[in-house]
């Protein structure tokens, strides 16, 4: 995907670099934004890796046996759920919370209340930020809907 997008050379990826390597921990470091999207069951981002206001994204994970990254990622950020279910199948939420790394306290708050401005996401630049999505019905759905309407709008422009 990275040597792809890389030669791509389209306007909406301007000033944007994508790369990849062999070995995780080398590049985390580097990343303002390190996104996972994995069904793994042992962690693969150490947080002790995470640079200051980086963003972790975790999407792939959705049950408890799985988790994307350690206790200390989640220690060291600032965790949003895409909602509550998150908090009972996210392996990386329910083992740290087992553990007593984080309470379920500490987390600042879910999607719609980040969007609707009830919850502040970052509060610093150096902040480390954490979502953590375990997928909803809703979000597929809106996404079917939009990848459609796109193809419609672009199958009558080709008509015209």
């Amino acid at each position: 995907l990275a040597a792809r997008l890389r030669v791509k050379k389209e306007p909406i990826f301007d000033g944007v670099s994508f790369e990849h390597c062999g070995c995780l921990d080398d590049v985390i470091g580097l990343g303002d934004i390190v996104s996972c999207a994995t069904n793994s069951e042992r962690p693969l981002v150490k947080g002790e890796m995470l640079k200051k206001g980086a963003h972790l994204d975790l999407v792939g994970s959705f049950k408890p046996s799985m988790m994307e990254c350690d206790d200390e990622a989640l220690r060291r950020g600032r965790v949003v759920v895409d909602n509550e279910v998150a908090m009972e199948e996210a392996g990386e939420l329910v083992g740290a919370f087992e553990r007593g790394v984080i309470a379920r306290d500490d987390i600042c708050g879910d999607l719609v209340e980040l969007i609707k401005g009830e919850k502040v996401g970052r509060k610093t630049e150096s902040e480390i930020t954490v979502f953590k999505s375990v997928g909803s019905g809703v979000v597929d759905l809106l996404t079917a809907q939009s990848v459609y309407e796109t193809l419609k709008k672009d199958q009558q422009s080709e008509q015209h």
